[in-house]
């Protein structure tokens, strides 16, 4: 006889069905998560937390590109996540910048959560909305954290106008943050003037100026928050950094090498963000070490490391796929809480092994 003779299943082994298999558009997720600033950085924070004390998975993200399309891409990020609401799952997001002049959103995204105990994924949601969620409160737990020892920054620079930059000022604003001045910068002016539409609709205080380049920007700002759609380093010149601001390099490819060296660095998971020629990548094939790190936002958090306030300080996030799975599964038990779920009967078909 050749191959291997399963073993009939103990009787003591206690019958699994699948999970309830739902769907959870993007309206929905929206509504939960709509003023909910505060709570959702309480949440990206204790996840940081978690995956700081080895409580998840995060492997590489892996991407799928295109020859024929060089600048579009779909990433996959697989994850799981302990604590108190174990989730396995998978984010899987593309990015093609030609879909703007089109007037579609660059991005798009669906987010699969699964079941630790059998496998079976229990829910598909519309994920841009949590993945821009994710990512600004990310930005706002660093903005916050990595300013404490320094002035707290009063003029906010955004290079970068779109979905994510407006996401990012949302989650500052209901973080509390308020700023004396609110500078904007984008290749494309009608992106530049549909942000300061958006910043004078919010009713936010600080005058707000449009600026014509980054340099001026960059100059006048004590916070500097790039978003954009860079492939490679574009600001090159450390004076105009010589005020020291917090930069958050959320882009991850806008600053050249010389930038980082001559300030503090923090990223979110140092395996992840030197990779994929991000501008801490860079340094590292440049140096060919690693010195140039001061460590992670959970090492900032938990006092492992002091930030000097004598140089500019670059947050650079790759972003991991547990926030993404934190947030989902926070939208989920949401939608049930509200008795709103919509779930699809019979998605599961084939359940019998032998008919």
């Amino acid at each position: 006889m050749t191959g291997v003779q399963e073993s009939a299943p103990s009787p003591a082994t206690p019958a699994l069905a699948p999970p309830p298999f739902a769907v959870i558009p993007g309206g929905q997720v929206r509504r939960v998560l709509q003023g909910r600033e505060r709570d959702v950085v309480d949440l990206v924070e204790a996840t940081y937390r978690l995956h700081g004390a080895g409580d998840s998975v995060n492997p590489p993200s892996y991407f799928l590109r295109f020859p024929d399309r060089p600048n579009a891409r779909i990433i996959a990020l697989p994850a799981s996540i302990g604590g108190p609401a174990r989730t396995d799952g998978l984010k899987w997001i593309s990015s093609f910048p030609d879909n703007v002049a089109a007037g579609l959103p660059r991005a798009s995204a669906v987010l699969i959560l699964n079941d630790p105990a059998t496998g079976y994924p229990f829910a598909v949601l519309e994920s841009s909305i949590i993945s821009a969620t994710r990512t600004a409160a990310s930005a706002a737990l660093a903005a916050d954290r990595l300013s404490r020892d320094r002035a707290r920054p009063a003029r906010v620079g955004f290079i970068g106008t779109g979905l994510i930059a407006r996401y990012i000022h949302t989650f500052l604003a209901g973080t509390g943050w308020t700023f004396d001045e609110v500078g904007v910068h984008d290749l494309a002016a009608a992106s530049a003037q549909g942000f300061r539409g958006y910043l004078e609709r919010s009713g936010g205080p600080g005058r707000i100026t449009v600026h014509d380049d980054a340099e001026s920007l960059i100059r006048s700002s004590d916070l500097v928050v790039l978003a954009t759609v860079a492939a490679r380093p574009y600001l090159h010149d450390p004076a105009w950094f010589a005020h020291n601001p917090l930069v958050l390099n959320v882009s991850l490819r806008d600053l050249a090498p010389e930038i980082l060296l001559a300030g503090a660095n923090v990223v979110d998971d140092v395996d992840h963000c030197l990779k994929a020629d991000t501008s801490p990548h860079l340094v590292e094939q440049l140096t060919g070490n690693r010195d140039f790190l001061d460590g992670t936002l959970d090492d900032v958090m938990a006092g492992r490391v002091t930030l000097p306030t004598d140089r500019p300080v670059v947050f650079s996030p790759f972003g991991l796929g547990v926030l993404d799975l934190a947030v989902g599964r926070y939208v989920y038990d949401e939608v049930v809480r509200a008795g709103e779920l919509t779930v699809i009967e019979d998605f599961f078909h084939e359940l019998s092994r032998h008919g």
